[in-house]
């Protein structure tokens, strides 16, 4: 009998600790979506970042104003990324959402926080690529140069050239590919847009390396929106930097729609003139 009881407290034991390991788990999990737009709670984020005076209502989508005769009007958007293009610290609203409904375009935002450039599992960018609908007729096709790439130290690969093997695992691999994709699926360029700056070598280098991209295949190929080494774009007041981002790399809304947007627009309008 005392036997049997010993037995009984050792898996009361181990399920209190399976327990508490799965409790911590859960709590932990919740507290990455409410803080970081991350995992299975992402949703729970909205309710922190929308104390941000940066994402108060009055930058909020619905209450933007429509621009008149844009050269984007009536066009049809691609938007491809991770959680800057997600805006996942600015209430899900990011310079997609901002662009199009300012321009009066149609559009796709496809995009998954924490995802790479580099193909590895279901989410990345070239998995999400491949299932976007190929009988749509975009107009233009929108890449984020993704900050997770050189946070998990991504390798920058080297620069293939058209029509040969690319090697998706690499970043520039990747931006090859992806190049190569869109233009053989819906016969349009890709324009890729980098964060504004941020401290990171990994990412300074991933910059260049889409620099390199462009030059092999050209500006009419390859468009970069380089947010990043515009020392112009990134000159602003510590009051602005407070306004405008959630932390180093993600935006608030008033961040995307007064600060990132126009420089993007007016790379977009300058783009297709170009066309």
């Amino acid at each position: 009998m005392a036997k049997l009881q010993g037995k009984k407290k050792v898996i009361v034991i181990i399920a209190s600790v399976l327990v508490g390991f799965g409790l911590f788990a859960l709590c932990g999990l919740m507290f990455a979506g409410y803080r970081f737009a991350w995992g299975p709670f992402y949703p729970l984020a909205d309710h922190y970042f929308a104390k941000l005076p940066g994402n108060a209502e009055k930058y909020a989508v619905e209450n933007v104003e429509p621009l008149e005769h844009s050269p984007l009007e009536g066009m049809d958007i691609a938007f491809l990324g991770s959680s800057v293009t997600l805006g996942a610290s600015a209430v899900r609203d990011s310079f997609a959402d901002f662009i199009a409904v300012r321009n009066g375009a149609d559009y796709v935002k496809d995009a998954v926080s924490a995802t790479t450039l580099v193909e590895e599992g279901l989410n990345s960018y070239i998995a999400r690529l491949k299932k976007m609908d190929t009988e749509r007729n975009f107009d233009l096709f929108v890449v984020q140069l993704s900050t997770n790439d050189a946070s998990t130290s991504k390798p920058l690969g080297a620069v293939a050239g058209e029509g040969k093997d690319y090697n998706t695992h690499t970043v520039i691999g990747a931006v090859e590919y992806i190049r190569d994709y869109v233009e053989e699926t819906w016969g349009i360029p890709v324009v890729f847009y980098t964060n504004a700056y941020y401290e990171s070598e990994q990412y300074a280098d991933m910059v260049e390396a889409l620099k390199e991209v462009q030059a092999e295949y050209g500006e009419d190929k390859v468009g970069v929106i380089d947010l990043y080494t515009d020392e112009a774009f990134n000159e602003i007041t510590e009051e602005q930097r407070e306004l405008y981002m959630a932390d180093h790399i993600h935006p608030t809304r008033a961040g995307y729609l007064l600060w990132w947007t126009p420089r993007m627009e007016a790379y977009l309008y300058d783009h297709i003139a170009g066309a």
